[in-house]
């Protein structure tokens, strides 16, 4: 919170609304002063909205109009460096969302307190001495997002990332990240647990391999211990610690092979490098998995391969890769993952026998494999006795370990996850489903999964791809919070599997599906009743309803309700189309209940559906506007207490609306501006009943003057 000479110093700033200006934006600052439930914002929020409209008149004027052309400050005593950092990114973040950050006002709030620094939403301002001021004044930072720079040199991310060791997170995401400016990372930024270097096309799959250099994870423990004291994202490092890490940087040779695997948790490395030699992607995909052992989330080319190979140990293919690369081979470091796994079983196993010992239950593990135990009290004599019969055991049994086949009648394998190899990964992306029954093998903890799925029967067992994708994903059933599925096949493939697991999904997401009709999009969304985000992207139906089926929509308003979801995107793409050739009515009747059953929803994207959305619309506008007009937003029933509120108003806290290419009229625009007091923006493009004169009048409308149009 701010102080109350901070607070002073602000309340006194002087306008730059001025004259007719000021009442252009009269209605603007009413609303911003209100936050979505309709109270007062508290006031270091309202001063940073000060701040952020005085910006460019008051407080960068003067350095822009001497300073910034002419001189090359690295250091700058202006009134930021006042603020927490916390309020600096809080700041900066308001004027990239209204696209306000200029050059001049960037200089002045990178100042050394500062934390965290996202520039992704202005990309332009990145240029070489954009990176220098950073290294210069901001040598704490532990959250960095420079993604689509593409002025960002990889000569200047180098020198900026040389003077960042407390950098916990960064998104280099689509600029000229390559070889050289991973190898900086490996050095330099010794904590780093998130790297997005996706779409770095100047980045090879075979550059990532330092990431997990020397696959030591006693190394890479240590180094996570030792960091875990101080929180780099809430507190400054020592003076003597951030010293050393930077003469261990400085004086670190990028050829070194000592250092440690990054304690990397989430790596996204998709859509980068051209021309990668066949089979790269998929060996740097099974080598990083296998290197880096905190990894939860992770985004790479050659996952299925990848997956399929560390299941079955299968690495002859990468033997000549490693050779070339000089990196330990594959079966090496899969058994120094496997040894790091036992070792830390054994002992949470004996803590827990520690901490029971007291109430005289004592616990001991026991192997039982193909229906022989193994000898009592050998375990505690010789560790590494053991897991070298383990690991023989392991490859009697299979490359893949012991499986569920290979076991006779009645034989068990007792024990925390058998002898297989557990991932600690939470989050896939880029997978295919006839990887998921490897997966759910390898990674039983999966909360979050993007698959993309193949339209093909499964000959060998004669069950439809949808029935395979239901007990591939059947795995993580209730435990499953985000989906994705890339899928061309029909909407009812998929209806199994979101019957499976869509009780606990708060996200799901479907591109492609083709859509029918007849297509069972109400079912699958009842299937999903805590979704929070929806997002189909379908092709549009190529046969038209038939007219029986036809109901009064008004009767429809029942059949679905989603009480959780703020954010719903449907989108069917007609691409040389103006006007949908056809109606699809249960759509109609599907849309109304959704809208009308989610009165959370704060963005909504309707774009080219294959029905007559101006009915829909219409309903919904007219109880937004009646519950919107004739009583209060905190407002009780009559005679009711203070815990019956009267229910929220369809679309009442919608702020962007998306309604391209749609038949909605401008009298229905007109009513659900009228009635949803939180809109902020509405996408009316290709909208074949709004003429021209409909969209001057609107522009007249003092009504209309707070909402964001984009017409074309």
């Amino acid at each position: 919170m701010l102080g109350d000479e901070d607070f002073q110093a602000f309340a006194t700033l002087p306008s730059a609304k001025q004259g007719q200006k000021r009442n252009k934006f009269r209605d603007v600052k009413k609303r911003q002063e209100l936050d979505k439930d309709g109270l007062v914002l508290p006031l270091s929020r309202l001063c940073l909205l000060s701040l952020a409209d005085n910006m460019k008149t008051v407080w960068v004027k003067d350095y822009e109009e001497n300073y910034l052309d002419r001189y090359h400050f690295m250091h700058i005593m202006g009134p930021f460096n006042i603020l927490p950092g916390g309020l600096v990114k809080e700041l900066t973040n308001v004027l990239c969302s209204r696209k306000q950050l200029s050059r001049a006002a960037l200089h002045l709030l990178v100042v050394p307190q500062l934390r965290g620094l996202s520039l992704a939403t202005c990309p332009g301002l990145v240029t070489p001495r954009i990176c220098s001021i950073i290294a210069a004044r901001c040598q704490y930072l532990s959250d960095l997002d420079l993604s689509g720079a593409q002025q960002a040199s990889s000569q200047a991310q180098k020198d900026m990332l040389s003077s960042l060791p407390a950098l916990r997170s960064l998104s280099l995401a689509g600029t000229p990240c390559d070889q050289g400016v991973i190898q900086t990372i490996v050095h330099c930024c010794p904590a780093l647990c998130y790297l997005d270097v996706s779409r770095c096309h100047f980045l090879s799959p075979a550059a990532l391999m330092p990431l997990g250099s020397g696959a030591s994870f006693d190394c890479v423990a240590r180094c996570t211990d030792s960091s875990a004291g101080s929180d780099a994202a809430t507190c400054p490092p020592s003076a003597s610690a951030s010293s050393t890490v930077t003469d261990r940087c400085h004086s670190s040779s990028p050829s070194s092979s000592s250092t440690c695997a990054l304690p990397l948790r989430c790596l996204l490395a998709t859509d980068i490098g051209f021309g990668a030699e066949e089979g790269e992607p998929a060996a740097v995909a099974a080598y990083l998995l296998l290197s880096l052992p905190f990894l939860e989330e992770v985004a790479l080319e050659g996952l299925d391969w990848a997956f399929g190979a560390i299941h079955r140990r299968e690495f002859d293919p990468t033997e000549e890769f490693t050779r070339r690369e000089g990196v330990p081979r594959l079966e090496e470091v899969w058994r120094e993952r496997w040894r790091k796994q036992r070792i830390d079983r054994r002992e949470n196993e004996e803590a827990g026998t520690a901490s029971n010992q007291g109430e005289g239950e004592e616990e001991e593990e026991r192997w039982e494999v193909h229906g022989t135990e193994s000898p009592d009290g050998n375990e505690g004599e010789d560790s590494s006795r053991d897991e070298e019969q383990d690991l023989l055991a392991v490859q009697k049994g299979g490359r893949g370990g012991i499986a569920e086949k290979d076991m006779v009648r009645g034989a068990t394998v007792a024990g925390p996850g058998g002898d297989r190899l557990i991932l600690r990964l939470r989050e896939i992306q880029a997978l295919s489903s006839a990887s998921l029954e490897v997966v759910g093998w390898l990674c039983p903890h999966i909360q979050s999964i993007c698959v993309n799925v193949d339209s093909v029967q499964d000959a060998g067992r004669g069950r439809s791809q949808g029935s395979l994708l239901a007990t591939g994903l059947g795995t993580w059933s209730g435990q499953l919070r985000r989906l994705t599925l890339h899928h061309t096949g029909p909407l009812r493939d998929l209806l199994p599997s979101l019957q499976e697991i869509g009780s606990a999904l708060v996200s799901l997401t479907l591109e492609g599906v083709k859509t029918s009709p007849h297509s069972p999009l109400l079912e699958a969304l009842q299937a999903c009743p805590r979704l929070r985000e929806l997002l189909i992207s379908a092709q549009p139906p190529t046969t038209p309803a038939y007219e029986d089926e036809v109901e009064e929509l008004v009767g429809a308003r029942d059949l679905l309700s989603l009480p959780h979801l703020y954010s719903l995107t449907l989108n069917f793409d007609y691409e040389h189309q103006r006007k949908p050739v056809m109606s699809w009515r249960a759509l109609e009747r599907v849309l109304l209940s959704l809208l009308w059953g989610s009165p959370l929803l704060e963005t909504v994207s309707l774009t080219a559906l294959p029905c007559h959305l101006n009915p829909v619309l219409s309903i919904i506008s007219t109880q937004t506007w009646k519950l919107g007009h004739h009583h209060h937003p905190h407002q009780h029933l009559p005679g009711a207490g203070a815990s019956s509120p009267l229910p929220s108003a369809p679309l009442g806290r919608v702020t962007h609306l998306g309604l391209a290419r749609s038949d909605v009229t401008m009298a229905t625009v007109s009513r659900l501006v009228e009635g949803c007091r939180h809109m902020r923006f509405m996408d009316l493009s290709c909208c074949w009943e709004i003429s021209r004169i409909d969209h001057q009048d609107a522009l007249m409308s003092p009504q209309m003057s707070a909402v964001r149009f984009v017409w074309q």
